[in-house]
């Protein structure tokens, strides 16, 4: 088995649905259905499951696992991860991160100034946000910053090789 970082996590297990073995599925994708594009599963109890049908249910998923085979089962991998491996993602085109590159990147402004190292990204609706967990000895007092993830305006560049971000940003907002 390859290491966690290797991994990602796209979805989780949800309640038992019915009595013969379907569950709900709480997707992570961006499009919800897109979780189904990927297989295996690796599941939190270290198992691969290949998916035997799907189906949308309101607005929600439900899947039928090869394996499970009771509700008894489903209740066993209810409220368990959903993996992946890292090679499954698709390939991005020049320019594009995912969330989970960009965690743990420094962040630095045009003039130098480190604004201390990215802890998440989230979106809220508008564009995603990059908190940025601030050295313990911040000039400016700042424990924490959210960034909006701008490009050109506020984020000029993404360097993976040196896992630094620069950005048009005031260290004291």
């Amino acid at each position: 088995m390859s290491q966690a970082s290797d991994k990602v996590i796209i979805g989780k297990i949800g309640a038992p649905y019915g009595v013969k073995g379907w569950v709900k599925i709480n997707s992570f994708t961006d499009v919800p259905e897109g979780i189904f594009d990927y297989a295996p599963w690796q599941l939190g109890d270290g198992k691969e499951y290949q998916i035997d049908q799907w189906r949308p249910h309101g607005k929600s998923l439900v899947a039928r696992i090869v394996g499970i085979e009771s509700r008894d089962d489903a209740e066993r991998i209810k409220n368990l991860d959903i993996w992946i491996d890292e090679h499954q993602l698709p390939e991005l085109d020049e320019g594009e991160f995912y969330w989970r590159e960009l965690t743990g990147m420094q962040v630095v402004t045009t003039q130098g100034y480190d604004l201390g190292v990215v802890k998440d990204v989230f979106n809220t609706g508008a564009n995603d946000v990059l908190q940025v967990r601030a050295k313990v000895n911040d000039a400016f007092g700042q424990k924490e910053r959210l960034l909006p993830y701008v490009m050109d305006s506020v984020i000029k560049s993404v360097d993976k090789v040196e896992s630094v971000i620069t950005v048009d940003w005031d260290p004291g907002f």
